[in-house]
């Protein structure tokens, strides 16, 4: 292979991996936990402990039960991607359109979690959903396929975690994650009338370890606040790696970022009416570069810089009475990209609308059902394969979130 057509490759293999990260990224970060939370944009979620799912963002919440707790739930995720004002330079190409309307693709997330309290001072939990999921799909009609493509990215995270109560007011928690993750990425390049060369064709799986730690401070019944922190694991993907047919690799290292969040809680006196709050960062700046494994050792594929990036969700509720709880919430998601963009899966700040109600079918049981619109920007896009096309237009995403969740205390 010559070296000129090796790089060409290996800049179509960066492309591809680039878009892998995006998806975990905040643009499509899968909140997908809690339908309860999700009503409320996740404001409050470290701290406010309605059910079994805070384990998932604060393993020392699981001390503010006094039953067993188990929540199950299914995450629906619809996302809207366009591509517009799209000017592409190719092999067949001096300058054609390729708009696209619609990429997005509909994901699902289920999820289980269970509390058990020991004692009067340890809990333990297990739970099982997913850090993030996500499709994005280009058929034949796009003119840019090697920026499009297939992208079909799926995580689930199996958690352990106990809790432990030192006293009235303080209480503290933490757990290992285990992660696993999958990843099927294609991509062709138009040559002619009908014709494609099949450039990409990624089908790669791995697991990681990370761990979480949280502290939870009680001021009295109805006000709290909340501290998590998350480590999260670098994701040995193995699997199979073509380049025009020639395999280039069996493994990729992704790097995950790790986060940290601080939520409040507080209900009025005598009122049915709290409010809450969050504040996240998540610590996208440790993604500097994207490698793979070679003969030679492991080789960056991708030099680049990525910034951190915050989240702040505000939210309240209302008890309305015994059978209904309801809920609302804002969030500002920041992007997590900076001066790398993708016309795949696009990134932006979001806006999250979300509402939510419970409804208590008995004392120990309940149903939560949680909604949320998620609102993007407008991105300018320029991709580039030297020496063998480039892509200049304008990506929008938004994408509708609905959740149900169903509790129960023993």
């Amino acid at each position: 292979m010559k070296k000129t057509d090796f790089f060409k490759k290996t800049a179509l293999v960066t492309a591809l991996a680039l878009s892998t990260t995006q998806v975990i990224a905040a643009g499509f970060q899968l909140n997908a936990q809690s339908a309860t939370g999700l009503g409320r944009a996740f404001a409050g979620d470290a701290v406010i402990a309605d059910n079994a799912s805070v384990m998932a963002r604060n393993a020392a919440a699981m001390a503010l039960f006094d039953k067993t707790e188990l929540s199950l739930g299914l995450n629906v995720l619809k996302s809207d991607i366009s591509v517009s004002d799209a000017t592409y330079y190719g092999p067949t190409s001096t300058g054609a359109s390729s708009n696209y309307a619609d990429a997005g693709d509909t994901s699902l997330a289920p999820n289980i979690h269970l509390i058990v309290p020991l004692n009067e001072q340890f809990a333990v939990g297990i739970n099982l959903y997913s850090n993030f999921a996500t499709k994005t799909e280009f058929d034949d009609s796009f003119t840019a396929s090697e920026y499009g493509g297939l992208t079909d990215v799926k995580s689930i995270n199996l958690g352990l975690a106990a809790s432990y109560r030192i006293n009235k007011q303080w209480s503290i928690g933490g757990g290992l994650d285990i992660v696993y993750g999958t990843g099927i990425l294609q991509r062709s390049l138009n040559v002619g009338a009908s014709q494609k060369i099949e450039l990409l064709d990624a089908d790669a799986a791995g697991f990681g370890l990370g761990f979480n730690l949280g502290t939870v401070f009680e001021l009295n019944k109805n006000n709290r606040f909340g501290l998590s922190y998350h480590y999260s694991p670098e994701i040995k993907a193995e699997g199979d790696i073509y380049v025009q047919g020639n395999k280039v690799s069996e493994t990729l290292y992704l790097p995950l970022p790790d986060m940290a969040e601080f939520s409040g809680y507080h209900r009025l006196t005598d009122s049915k009416f709290a409010i809450h709050y969050s504040v996240q960062w998540i610590g996208w700046s440790a993604f500097e570069t994207l490698d793979i494994e070679t003969t030679g050792g492991r080789v960056a594929l991708n030099n680049y810089q990525w910034k951190d990036a915050m989240h702040f969700a505000l939210g309240g509720t209302y008890y309305l009475n015994n059978s209904w709880t309801l809920r609302g919430g804002y969030m500002y998601d920041q992007s997590a990209q900076d001066e790398v963009t993708s016309i795949s899966v696009p990134d932006s700040d979001r806006q999250w609308f979300s509402a939510g109600f419970t409804y208590h079918i008995s004392e120990n049981s309940n149903v939560d059902l949680g909604a949320t619109y998620l609102l993007g920007k407008d991105v300018a896009v320029t991709e580039t394969t030297k020496g063998v096309s480039q892509i200049m237009a304008t990506t929008h995403a938004d994408a509708i979130l609905v959740a149900m969740q169903y509790s129960h205390s023993f």
